[in-house]
């Protein structure tokens, strides 16, 4: 939740803000007041009065939320018909509230409604009042909603909604405190299979390199010998009156009448070697350095750009390479080749599919125990990933029984859920966009193999669903619309590009980056008009349009066409990068061979 939509249900009656939060917190631009109410800064002497909200911030740094100390002094200050909102820093579910729940109830002050908040430093808030009488405020319900204030019957639904509250949050708590030890033995017994792996690894390595050296002065030695046997034939007489022979041969009216000569010389052993012809040793040392360069650019050729893609060597169905194409590079090794395709392709990890073991395909029955000499080969293709420092994962998207002797492989990490489904696969008038936008959020392959590339360091196939937004606010009231609409959508954006960064640190500190200049996503939404009204699913059913059609545009087309490719669009809302920094004119698009992709929705105001 923004900070904005827990604080202004509550801002009836409020003429002030007094802004008493940690001195590293700069609040305003995240409060967006309403026209009326005004924020001042809190000089530490003042009282919060009736009609004033104070804001007090407590967290793990002192020197940017403040101390418990001064969230207490601040509330020693608060008078009867003032309220406030307690912002806490603390990350994870359960902030220190008993830490200043005394001083709230020494000050009679009430809590009205807490949840968590979805920034980086700041994780949960509180809003309360200070009570002037003995009756308590009416509650709020989940909505925000204030719940009919009935007396004895709201102390009485407090008293019970807290022991049902302390027996659920403790069964939770019980549950956190075994997934952390359990996280904690997990790690220690990933960090011994490491230093095992390391040892293995450097085994491997020093190994290798012992074969090498082997193999390096064995190819020395035998260059040596060959050398010899070149210097020993060059100076041989035979080859020298054979070059004669063969120079006599190819100009008779030349060498022949000069042949005697030479042969005699050559028998005396006076004779110089006699040079070619300098047009043609010319001719034959270029062909010969051109024949080099020639063959030396076929075989070092390479590339030196980064790695943008997840690169995998695979034992998958040919379905699962098919998918995983469309968003990785898939090289699919064979019995036979499998540690020479890994060791030419270093991938970024080596996957074994469960399904394919069991299957059909070269390696059927692998795992199973009625193939031991697949089970070998898998084996070593293993050593050879772990040889080369690259992550072994098995993908048990089927039952372990089904293949048991993969468990006995050494595993970097085993990823226990299906491979998902690609967006293409699925019908959107059958399945509907729920199941899409379900599909998008969860299910996907892009999805699993995202999963796949935290577990090995890989770039994240989710960087393609990036979407930066255009925009250009003008005022206060614009930069507060952008705001809501950009942390309202289902699908956030990844960055913000407007003329001047000034009122937007609240999209900052939601993780939204906010930039100058060109967009650096790959899709390039143009929400330039701030007064439309955009739903919260906009971006979620385009990303999802495009995933499913893999076009270059997105938008609604003038006939009101719904998921179909059309020849022109009406107003693009969601472009590819390389195409909007191309600065051609949308009516171009299609004759220049992208593609366009219309989808149904609310039609620009």
């Amino acid at each position: 939740m923004r900070l904005t939509d827990l604080l202004h249900p509550h801002l009836d009656g409020v003429t002030t803000v007094v802004d008493a939060a940690g001195h590293g917190l700069r609040l305003a631009p995240y409060l967006h007041l309403p026209d009326g109410v005004a924020l001042r800064e809190d000089d530490g002497r003042r009282a919060v009065e009736a009609g004033e909200l104070v804001l007090l911030s407590y967290g793990p740094d002192p020197a940017l939320h403040g101390t418990e100390d001064d969230c207490l002094a601040v509330l020693e200050r608060v008078r009867p018909g003032a309220r406030g909102l307690l912002l806490f820093g603390h990350p994870g579910p359960e902030p220190p509230y008993h830490r200043l729940l005394d001083g709230l109830v020494a000050q009679r002050c009430q809590v009205l409604r807490a949840t968590p908040l979805g920034y980086a430093h700041l994780h949960a808030g509180a809003v309360f009042a200070r009570l002037g009488a003995d009756e308590l405020l009416p509650p709020h319900d989940w909505f925000g909603r204030p719940v009919p204030a009935d007396g004895f019957a709201t102390t009485l639904r407090i008293a019970d909604e807290y022991v049902f509250t302390d027996l659920v949050s403790r069964t939770l708590r019980a549950r956190h405190l075994d997934l952390e030890r359990r996280a904690e033995e997990a790690e220690r017994a990933r960090d011994a299979v490491r230093e095992d792996g390391l040892a293995d690894r450097l085994a491997a390595a020093v190994r290798e390199k012992e074969q090498l050296a082997a193999a390096l002065r064995g190819a020395r030695d035998r260059v040596e010998v060959l050398q010899a046997r070149v210097a020993m034939l060059e100076g041989s007489t035979s080859l020298r009156v054979g070059k004669a022979l063969v120079s006599a041969a190819r100009s008779p009216r030349r060498e022949v009448a000069g042949l005697p000569r030479e042969l005699y010389g050559l028998w005396r052993g006076r004779a110089a070697r006699k040079p070619a012809p300098a047009s043609r040793a010319a001719g034959a040392g270029a062909t010969a350095v051109a024949a080099d360069d020639g063959l030396h650019l076929v075989h070092r050729a390479f590339s030196t750009a980064p790695r943008d893609r997840l690169v995998l060597a695979g034992v998958l169905t040919d379905r699962t390479a098919e998918d995983f194409a469309a968003d990785a590079v898939v090289n699919r090794p064979l019995p036979h080749d499998g540690a020479l395709l890994v060791r030419r392709t270093d991938p970024d990890a080596v996957v074994v599919q469960l399904s394919a073991c069991t299957g059909d395909g070269p390696w059927a029955l692998a795992g199973t125990g009625l193939a031991p000499d697949l089970d070998r080969r898998l084996a070593g293709l293993l050593t050879e990933a772990r040889a080369l420092g690259r992550s072994a994962v098995l993908w048990r998207d089927a039952p372990a029984s089904a293949a048991p002797g993969l468990a006995h492989l050494a595993w970097d990490a085993v990823l226990d859920a299906d491979t998902g489904v690609r967006l293409n696969r699925l019908d959107p008038a059958e399945d509907g966009r729920e199941r899409l936008r379900e599909a998008f959020q969860w299910d996907s392959t892009r999805v699993r193999l995202a999963e796949l590339a935290r577990l090995v360091g890989a770039p994240d196939p989710l960087d393609g669903r990036r979407v930066a937004v255009l925009a250009a606010p003008r005022d206060r009231h614009d930069v507060a619309r952008l705001v809501a609409q950009v942390l309202g959508q289902q699908h956030r954006p990844a960055e913000v590009v407007v003329p001047d960064a000034a009122g937007l640190d609240e999209l900052d500190a939601a993780g939204v980056a906010v930039r100058t200049g060109p967009p650096t996503a790959a899709w390039v939404a143009d929400w330039t008009d701030l007064a439309e009204d955009r739903p919260d699913t906009l971006l979620l059913d385009l990303m999802c349009a495009q995933e499913y059609s893999g076009a270059d545009a997105l938008g609604h087309a003038p006939a009101g066409a719904d998921y179909t490719f059309v020849p022109a669009l009406r107003q693009p809302l969601l472009v590819r990068r390389s195409l909007h920094l191309a600065g051609a004119p949308p009516e171009s698009w299609c004759g220049r061979g992208y593609r366009l992709f219309a989808v149904r929705g609310k039609e620009p105001s």
